[in-house]
């Protein structure tokens, strides 16, 4: 069914906090930007608020009456002239249809890539990570709502457009970008663009989303990418419905394209007590990671911390992790880690090979690495990953 936002979300950032129930929001986990501005490593670059550069948007489709219908994401938008999408950042102008994500990020960062979390990626390395206001999906427990969750009118951004996404980065030293933090699906655009530039310089692209894309964007995105870590958010389409504001079976395509498409492909899921973190369900999503992606796909389990509209319940007991880890290992898969336990053994690459540590991490710091050329350096077992 098409779905159109008309109105705009009334409750804002400031109205969370006000209630006392942040918990461990998107500051408390590492923090995004600060309220009134945005978080940048880019110079001397001014924020101004709101949206910077609407531009149209090939991705729509036109209907009768000026309509428009958004060909992007699962959601097909239909939009009257003067109306927006769900994700906020897509509108129908006249008869067409634009983007207001495009060239106006609200977050400008260095990251290391295993904050991403990506772990059969370059280790050690570090990426300008780049996000926008706006997402397609409405996760109750989203770690950074007060960028994903609000208009583009109510946050700082920078005027930063390919070209000048690329140059900063190269004169920061850096050799890798990343779409992530927020949901890239919705600067599509912007996104293409940059990761287009960056791949005949040299550079690489990592994408971590949410996946609710249509098949057909992510396949021309494709070709672009490096690696991509997506967002399984849980294996039940009514825990999906309920908590995530979507369906559940066009992730699970989109997972499918991108390893036919030969993506690097890892996997997160952050386990919430009670919602999606039941022994059934995550055996069977484990079983299907391995028959219809393969076992060699790494997956993250990663602790939930109490936030948004789920700051009434508990973190994630480490037993929790212990055992869905446990159980993806006995179903088959091969690289499977703890995040957000800082110091657990599940931060470590093993080899499926010989069962020797291959890659021992502390939380974003990588301690050792015993492999040559992609390969245990112990028995020579190939490891699946982007090493050079």
């Amino acid at each position: 069914m098409p779905h159109s936002r008309r109105k705009r979300d009334p409750w804002s950032r400031r109205d969370f906090l006000k209630t006392g129930a942040c918990g461990f929001c998107a500051l408390c986990l590492g923090g995004l930007h600060g309220e009134g501005s945005a978080q940048t490593s880019a110079g001397s670059a001014a924020a101004s608020k709101g949206f910077v550069n609407p531009v149209p948007s090939p991705w729509f489709r036109e209907l009768s009456g000026n309509g428009v219908k958004c060909r992007l994401c699962p959601r097909e938008c239909e939009l009257s002239p003067g109306e927006r999408a769900v994700c906020r950042v897509r509108e129908n102008r006249g008869g067409r249809g634009y983007t207001l994500a495009y060239g106006n990020p609200a977050l400008v960062r260095e990251d290391p890539v295993e904050r991403l979390p990506f772990f059969h990626i370059l280790p050690g390395s570090r990426t300008l990570s780049l996000s926008t206001a706006g997402c397609n999906l409405s996760c109750s427990f989203c770690e950074v709502w007060d960028m994903a969750q609000v208009d583009p009118e109510d946050l700082y951004a920078y005027d930063m457009p390919p070209e000048r996404v690329i140059r900063h980065a190269k004169e920061s030293g850096l050799s890798v970008l990343s779409y992530a933090f927020g949901e890239p699906a919705v600067f599509y655009e912007y996104m293409h663009e940059i990761a287009s530039k960056a791949k005949g310089e040299g550079m690489a692209n990592l994408l971590h989303t949410a996946a609710y894309l249509r098949p057909e964007p992510l396949r021309d995105l494709a070709p672009r990418l490096d690696g991509a870590n997506v967002d399984l958010k849980g294996f039940d389409p009514q825990f999906y419905r309920d908590a995530v504001g979507g369906e559940m079976q066009p992730v699970l395509d989109s997972l499918k394209v991108l390893r036919e498409q030969g993506v690097h492909l890892e996997m997160t899921t952050i386990l919430i007590p009670g919602l999606n973190d039941g022994d059934e369900d995550i055996e069977a999503m484990c079983d299907w990671i391995r028959r219809e992606l393969g076992p060699d796909v790494p997956l993250h389990f990663s602790r939930f911390y109490p936030l948004y509209q789920l700051s009434h319940l508990p973190q994630t007991p480490v037993s929790t992790l212990d055992r869905a880890r446990d159980t993806a290992r006995r179903v088959g898969l091969e690289f499977v880690y703890v995040a957000r336990v800082t110091g657990h053994e599940g931060e470590n690459t093993f080899c499926p090979g010989c069962g020797e540590p291959i890659i021992e991490r502390t939380g974003f710091i990588i301690d050792r690495v015993r492999m040559e050329e992609g390969k245990c350096g112990r028995c020579g077992t190939r490891i699946p990953g982007r090493w050079n």
